[in-house]
C-alpha cells in the first residue's frame, strides 16, 4: 500500500532519530586514531539519509510542483520525456495553408532539458574521476587473499563494529582452543590483565600528536564499559591471559607476531584498513 505524505514524514522522523542514535554510538566508539574516518562516515550516512528523504518527497509530489520551482527530479525528467514522445506520436498533420499559432514557451521543459544536461555532465565527471582513483579496497583484498592462500587460511568474516577484534578472538578461541567465551568477558579479562600490569602498557597510551599519555584507568573503564575498538594492547593482554601466540596478518606488510612465547595453540587474525566503511577492522582466519 502506498504511503500518504503524513506517513512518509513520520517515517522520515523515525529514520532520522534512529540514525542520530547510530551516529552517537559510532562517535562514542571512535578513538583518536579512528575519529577522522568515523566522523566522515557519520557525515556520509547523514547526507545519504537527507538525500533519500528529499527524493521520496519529490517523487510523492510528482508533477504537482509549482512551475516556479527550479528543482527538477530525475522522475520528473523521465515523465516529461515520455510525455513529449507521446505528443509527437499523436500530433495530427496540419494543412500547409493553416496558420501556425505562436508557440508558448515551455519553461518546465527548458528546466528539464537543463537538468538533463547537468546530470549528463555529472556522470561524465564521475566516470573520469573513477578512472583516476586508486582502489585501495581492491588492492588490499587481493593482497590479503594471496596471503591467506600462501598460509592455507580462509577468511571468517566478522561484523564490522566496535567489537570486531574481540569477536575475532572469540571465534579463534572456539575453533582452535575449544573455548566458548563471551565478548564482554574478553573485554573484562583484557582490562583486568592491563590493570595488573600497568607498567607494560603505559607506552601504548602515548599520543604522538599531543605528547601526552592517556590515563590508564580511564582507558580500562572505557574498554570494559563501552564498545571501544580493540588494539594491540588488548591482543597482547588476551595472548597473555590464554597463554598463546597471536598472529595478525596484514596486506602488504609483515605478519605481526604477539606473545610468541605462548604455550597454547596460535590464534590468527586478519587486519583490514581500507576494506570496510568505518575504517580499521579485524576478521578471524581459519585453517583450510
Amino acid at each position: 500500500m502506498d504511503e500518504s505524505r503524513d506517513e512518509i514524514i513520520q517515517r522520515h522522523k523515525k529514520e532520522s532519530k534512529d540514525l542520530i542514535a547510530t551516529i552517537t554510538g559510532l562517535k562514542k566508539q571512535a578513538t583518536k586514531k579512528t575519529r577522522k574516518n568515523v566522523l566522515a562516515k557519520c557525515q556520509e550516512l547523514q547526507d545519504n539519509l537527507d538525500r533519500k528523504h528529499k527524493e521520496e518527497l519529490a517523487q510523492l509530489d510528482g508533477d504537482n510542483l509549482p512551475e516556479e520551482n527550479d528543482e527538477v527530479t530525475p522522475e520528473q525528467l523521465l515523465a516529461q520525456l515520455s510525455l513529449e514522445k507521446q505528443e509527437d506520436d499523436d500530433k495530427p498533420e496540419v494543412a500547409e495553408q493553416s496558420i501556425e499559432p505562436k508557440k508558448k514557451r515551455n519553461r518546465q521543459k527548458e528546466r528539464l532539458n537543463k537538468r538533463k544536461e547537468e546530470i549528463e555532465r555529472i556522470k561524465q565527471e564521475a566516470a573520469k574521476e573513477a578512472e583516476n582513483t586508486v582502489d585501495y579496497r581492491k588492492i588490499e583484498i587481493d593482497s590479503m587473499n594471496q596471503l591467506l592462500s600462501l598460509n592455507d587460511l580462509k577468511l571468517h568474516e566478522i561484523k564490522p563494529d566496535g567489537h570486531c577484534l574481540f569477536a575475532s578472538i572469540q571465534d579463534q578461541l572456539e575453533t582452535r582452543h575449544g573455548k566458548q567465551v563471551e565478548i564482554q568477558e574478553l573485554r573484562d579479562l583484557a582490562g583486568e590483565y592491563i590493570n595488573n600490569n600497568k607498567d607494560d602498557f603505559v607506552p601504548f597510551l602515548f599520543d604522538e600528536q599531543t605528547g601526552e599519555i592517556k590515563d590508564i584507568d580511564e582507558y580500562i573503564k572505557e574498554l570494559t564499559t563501552t564498545a571501544m575498538w580493540g588494539s594491540d594492547m588488548e591482543i597482547l593482554a588476551l595472548g597473555k591471559v590464554f597463554d598463546c601466540p597471536i598472529s595478525v596478518f596484514i596486506a602488504g606488510a609483515s605478519t605481526l607476531k604477539i606473545n610468541e612465547d605462548g604455550q597454547n595453540r596460535e590464534l590468527k587474525l586478519g587486519y583490514y584498513k581500507h576494506s570496510y566503511g568505518l575504517g580499521e577492522h579485524y576478521n578471524s582466519l581459519r585453517d583450510l
